[in-house]
């Protein structure tokens, strides 16, 4: 067997390895720090931000599946500027890059908190198109290109050097279309899939198990849909940061062969907080059985038939 590298590139910022933490499940690192040095991750991507801090949703805003979990939690968070001053230092003691993902009401929003985190010096940018957009009645910037389109352009236009990634929502007909939109926008690479709409219903007190009645789906049951999706969506010949239910090493490697350059973990991470060293060693372990120099080989590489 070989000794593969596992350095890979996405959008031009050098990951040790294609493993990080998906935002939203991994705070800022500080509990899973107790458990392994976070250096030892390819990147961390934050818990998503938004222009001032949140509360979230009411409880109940977790509800287990067979398959994963429902979430919808509303993106508690302590705000952009909180984040920049308490929580940045923290992750610069690491090794490790910072990915920052941002959620905004308006192109304005997303523009201040690009120039705020610019200015920050964090590593790259994840801009979250899959929330509610005030100017358009409530549609998410993610289902519409045009929409998608203008928020990427107000990213780039104020994030200076640091590029821009785009995380696409599966909760469209055609997500191609929404890719191309914000790859002609400027987007530098893309990350996908955010999760889809779910709902579970409690038979007894014919309730649903969610206060806000639906939440997004994460977890194993979406990993044959996100493949599918990265696979459609490599066309577009973006980076691509895959996620949506990886758990092991064969899971990222399906998602690297269906064209992503890195992977991210998410929902696994809730069983398992060693999870994404387990998902590093197994994609190691995968390239080596397979003779390849560096891990990075196994991007793009799926033979259709």
């Amino acid at each position: 067997m070989t000794n593969p590298s596992m350095a890979v590139d996405l959008a031009g910022v050098e990951l040790k390895n294609p493993v990080v933490v998906a935002s939203g499940t991994f705070g800022f690192g500080r509990e899973y720090g107790q458990f392994y040095d976070l250096s030892e991750l390819g990147g961390i991507c934050v818990k998503g931000l938004t222009a001032t801090s949140r509360e979230g949703n009411p409880p109940p805003r977790i509800a287990e599946t067979s398959m994963g979990i429902l979430n919808s939690v509303g993106l508690q968070n302590p705000g952009v500027d909180t984040f920049i001053q308490t929580e940045l230092p923290f992750l610069r003691r690491y090794d490790v890059k910072v990915i920052a993902n941002i959620s905004g009401n308006t192109p304005e929003e997303y523009g201040e908190m690009c120039q705020k985190l610019s200015d920050a010096g964090v590593d790259l940018i994840e801009v979250n198109i899959s929330c509610p957009n005030v100017k358009a009645g409530g549609l998410a910037y993610g289902t519409r290109p045009e929409l998608a389109a203008e928020v990427t352009c107000m990213a780039k236009a104020h994030a200076g050097k640091v590029p821009v990634m785009v995380k696409l929502s599966p909760n469209v007909t055609e997500i191609v279309e929404i890719a191309r939109a914000v790859a002609d926008a400027g987007a530098d690479a893309l990350s996908l899939i955010n999760t889809l709409r779910g709902m579970r219903i409690d038979v007894h007190s014919h309730r649903p198990i969610l206060k806000m009645n639906t939440g997004g789906l994460s977890g194993p049951a979406v990993l044959p849909i996100a493949v599918r999706m990265v696979w459609e969506v490599s066309s577009v010949g973006l980076p691509i940061l895959g996620m949506g239910g990886v758990s092991d090493g064969d899971s990222a490697a399906q998602l690297m062969l269906a064209g992503a350059s890195a992977v991210a973990v998410g929902t696994a991470c809730f069983a398992d907080p060693y999870a994404p060293i387990h998902v590093r060693d197994g994609l190691r372990e995968i390239a080596a059985r397979q003779g390849l120099s560096s891990v990075s080989q196994l991007t793009g590489a799926v033979r259709p038939w």
